[in-house]
Order: structure tokens, then sequence, then C-alpha cells
């Protein structure tokens, strides 16, 4: 079955980096999209970043020039580069697939920046 596995979130203070992954398995991963979410509290799950298969990304307008996302088909994997971090960037980050019309996530992880 799809399962999509994060890490890389931590503590850290604004200003920081953050580099997180997302490791793919039961799916034919270079051919699909990968999304990148992030849930604040009290707020709907926002798209932050999305790299398609042939590598074109887009990003939210809060975090552009700041986040860069990126694939490695070799290792069925996506990260997301995080810097300049913010505090308005805390929140639990989760990457997406959409698997023939149906949605998946992973269990997402942590990113709290402090000021």
């Amino acid at each position: 079955q799809v399962q999509l596995v994060e890490s890389g979130g931590d503590s850290v203070q604004a200003g920081g980096s953050l580099r997180l992954s997302c490791v793919a398995s039961g799916i034919n991963f270079p051919i699909f999209k990968i999304n990148w979410y992030r849930q604040t509290p009290g707020k709907d799950r926002e798209l932050v970043a999305t790299i398609s298969n042939g590598g074109t990304t887009s990003y939210e307008a809060s975090v552009k020039g700041r986040f860069i996302v990126s694939r490695d088909n070799a290792k069925n994997s996506a990260y997301l580069q995080m810097t300049s971090l913010k505090p308005e960037d805390t929140g639990i980050y989760f990457c997406n697939v959409n698997y023939y019309t149906i949605d998946h996530f992973g269990q997402g992880t942590q990113v709290t920046v402090s000021s």
C-alpha cells in the first residue's frame, strides 16, 4: 500500500534552517507529483510547495524564496529545504501524493520556530 514517511522536523530559532524528508513506498514514485502541506493550530492544512514529476516547482507566497522543494527519484524521496524560518512557519509538515484520485499523507513531522 501507499506509505509516506516524513522526518527532519525539529525546534529551531527564527532565522534557522531545516531540511525535511519524505520517503515514499508502494507507488511508482517518479511519475507522481509530490506536495508538502503545513498544518498550524486553528487553520486549515495549507499547501506550501509542490514538485511535479518533471521537477517543476511551485510555492505558497509566504515561503517563496525561503523554501526549496526537490526530489530524488532513485531514493523515492522528496525534500523541503527551509531557510530563514519564521515563527509563523511553526506547524506539522506533511508530504502528500494523489495516487489515482486518492490523497495520501504521511504522519507528519513537527517544526517549531521560536522567536
